[in-house]
């Protein structure tokens, strides 16, 4: 178990803060249309597979301070526990989409030295034997996604499977001395510090008018700083819990919206305003 100590000022703290005040209401909430999935974590849950995966990185993986961490993974309650993992251990997260993978356009971090790579099952091939893979990646981890947290239906030589070296780490973690000042985040050519990070996350709750009465409703990637900010950062530093979708069936929304009380809504066509921007329901 790693144990250290911040200034609490990046999103480790908010995460903290938000365990502190309201541990057990639903913090994420996921859905996967196309397979029938709903998973719902609460603040500890969410709080706990971060711990232990933030030790995986540390203790398992040798992360340092800086190391840049691809995270090939789709919207889903894991890509954000893997974004606040990095985070937590002072890593820099740069989210790529799985389909931009496959397809064979997303680049190694340039200059940046080693990297790690979180990668779904879906493109997992595409990334061991692709530019991302074995020859430039220090470590490989492959995520099943399984809603039951099932292993790898295939592990290829020398990939770590999540699912399965997780469980044996420890389940609480103290973000390192400094992590907050680290390069936290990169999407689309822009680095954002822990603390840039949270200033913008205040900033957006504070303009979407969202707080801890809020279910946020969030169809987006996390592959850009708003994807980013709706789908996880603005629900957790105003108190409010986030839906997130993926594969979303349109014909679900009316009754989703219903049975899940959802107040606000981003990245759903034709549901919010001209902007692109969050919107309130009510």
């Amino acid at each position: 178990m790693s144990t250290r100590a911040s200034d609490g000022s990046g999103p480790a703290g908010l995460l903290r803060r938000r365990v502190a005040d309201d541990p057990s209401r639903p913090l994420v909430t996921y859905y996967d249309d196309a397979a029938g999935e709903r998973v719902e974590l609460s603040a500890r849950t969410f709080d706990n597979w971060v711990s232990k995966t933030a030790n995986l990185l540390v203790d398992g993986l040798a992360a340092e301070p800086g190391t840049p961490v691809v995270l090939a993974l789709p919207p889903h309650w894991q890509s954000a526990v893997w974004l606040m993992a990095c985070w937590s251990a002072g890593l820099t997260a740069t989210p790529a989409d799985p389909a931009a993978v496959r397809a064979g356009t997303v680049e190694p971090p340039g200059d940046s030295g080693p990297y790690l790579l979180a990668a779904a099952e879906e493109v997992l091939d595409e990334v061991v034997t692709g530019e991302l893979g074995a020859a430039a990646a220090e470590e490989i981890v492959g995520l099943s996604l399984h809603a039951l947290g099932g292993p790898l239906a295939h592990c290829p030589p020398g990939v770590v499977d999540y699912a399965t070296e997780v469980r044996t780490h420890g389940d609480r973690f103290t973000a390192l001395p400094g992590a907050d000042q680290h390069p936290a985040l990169s999407v689309t050519k822009a680095t954002f510090s822990g603390t840039e990070l949270v200033d913008a996350a205040r900033a957006a709750a504070e303009k979407w008018e969202i707080d801890a009465r809020d279910r946020v409703l969030v169809d987006m990637s996390f592959t850009t700083l708003d994807g980013v900010l709706a789908g996880l950062l603005a629900p957790l530093a105003s108190g409010a819990s986030v839906i997130i979708q993926r594969n979303f069936d349109k014909a679900a929304l009316d009754r989703r919206v219903s049975v899940e009380h959802v107040t606000a809504v981003a990245g759903l066509t034709g549901w919010n305003d001209a902007s692109g921007s969050l919107r309130r329901l009510t």
